[in-house]
């Protein structure tokens, strides 16, 4: 079966239009709170229209995100959206006039001629490049559309994360040829009742897409064209399309001297890509890569200092008043993700920090509200940063300004 029947028959992810009047799906990448902090120093002017590429956009989550939050933002866009799919295109754009939103050009089409509709300030490409034939090509094709002060978003599998999904899809596609899609997902579904309990696919807890629907586990499990990434093969996928990392995210899942015995330092000699797939192949449970990339040497490309008065602080979950509450009882902040929880001990004199960030005040104003002298004011918002951007917890973006 082709990719285009595959997603015909199955469009992915399963989404119905009319959920859109109760809710609006969020994630990584292409928030664009999020694309300021890692592409462009948190200091873009949303005022200036950005010209968006969704490649492969399948049914619209992040082409509604996009357009969406910044219809809501009162901010300039235009966003062309392309997929292979006639079903997967029919449903997105039918969120989109769902919610009545505007500036959105629906293409039926591969993203290899991504450059045929011109030069993007951002393009997302997301869940995609690792379907294709030859990744590099598409690689190769989003760079071209790439302006040069740009900055895409992509995701792509990971191999440890989704122990037990290949040996399966290899297994499976073997068994099923010549049959329909329908007989496919039914042949899949009862053979994989019937495998012992101890498979590594059924004892993997972060694999959970075949749970929530035909089309989840049709793409996870009988998907004839699939291939995952590691750290160090994505980062030379990047390079040899002429671009480079801004930014995995979370960047605190790939820090090394997080996973080793204390006192121990890491090995001298490591690059930081080497440091990196360490860390990938000790925590064993990253599925999926986040990366934003851009253009190799991209000379405006700055890391984002903590210390300019300026900047515009976001709390991803915008939940501010909530963690200074956490903070003033505790000391600390918990929070659970799929695998693990994490503790971050930030000191009870930051809570009113945490209480006044409301994506719209930059931190300079922030000091002054709070009464602290510049000094004092640093070391607390240090503590506060370290702890929760690494995480991507905590963002920097003018986007409401």
């Amino acid at each position: 079966m082709s990719i285009e029947e595959q997603y015909d028959t199955y469009p992915y992810p399963a989404r119905n239009p009319k959920d859109e009047r109760k809710r609006l799906i969020q994630g990584s990448p292409s928030f664009p709170v999020e694309m300021d902090h890692y592409l462009f120093g948190g200091k873009r002017n949303w005022r200036e229209p950005i010209r968006i590429l969704v490649a492969g956009g399948g049914t619209g989550d992040a082409l509604v995100q996009l357009a969406q939050v910044l219809t809501s933002a009162k901010r300039p866009y235009e966003i062309t959206y392309v997929d292979l799919s006639v079903t997967a295109r029919e449903i997105a754009e039918a969120r989109i006039a769902e919610r009545r939103l505007q500036n959105v050009t629906f293409h039926t089409g591969s993203l290899l001629d991504a450059p045929e509709y011109g030069m993007f300030d951002y393009i997302d490409c997301c869940g995609v490049l690792h379907h294709l034939p030859e990744p590099d090509k598409g690689f190769k094709a989003l760079s071209e559309a790439l302006a040069p002060q740009g900055g895409m978003g992509l995701m792509v599998y990971a191999p440890y994360g989704r122990n037990g999904v290949y040996p399966l899809q290899e297994g499976f596609n073997a068994l099923s040829q010549g049959m329909s899609a329908k007989e496919r997902l039914a042949f899949g579904k009862a053979t994989l009742r019937n495998l012992p309990k101890a498979h590594p696919f059924k004892t993997n807890p972060v694999l959970v897409d075949h749970k929530k629907s035909d089309a989840g586990f049709y793409d996870l499990l009988l998907h004839s064209q699939d291939r995952p990434y590691t750290v160090s093969e994505l980062a030379g996928a990047l390079d040899r399309a002429g671009l480079q990392s801004a930014g995995f995210l979370p960047r605190a899942l790939y820090q090394l001297d997080d996973l080793l015995p204390a006192g121990m330092d890491v090995p001298e000699g490591l690059s930081e890509i080497d440091r990196m797939a360490a860390a990938e192949k000790l925590r064993g449970t990253i599925k999926t890569h986040i990366v934003y990339a851009v253009h190799k040497g991209r000379e405006d490309l700055k890391a984002i200092d903590p210390t300019d008065p300026w900047l515009v602080p976001h709390l991803k979950s915008g939940a501010g008043p909530q963690l200074a509450k956490m903070i003033e009882r505790k000391g600390k902040i918990l929070m659970d993700f799929q695998t693990e929880s994490y503790e971050w001990k930030i000191p009870r004199e930051c809570a009113p920090l945490l209480a006044l960030i409301d994506g719209r005040t930059p931190l300079g104003v922030l000091r002054e509200r709070v009464g602290l002298d510049e000094f004092v004011f640093r070391g607390q918002w240090r503590r506060v940063h370290d702890a929760l951007e690494p995480w991507n917890e905590l963002n920097y973006s003018k986007l409401y300004v």
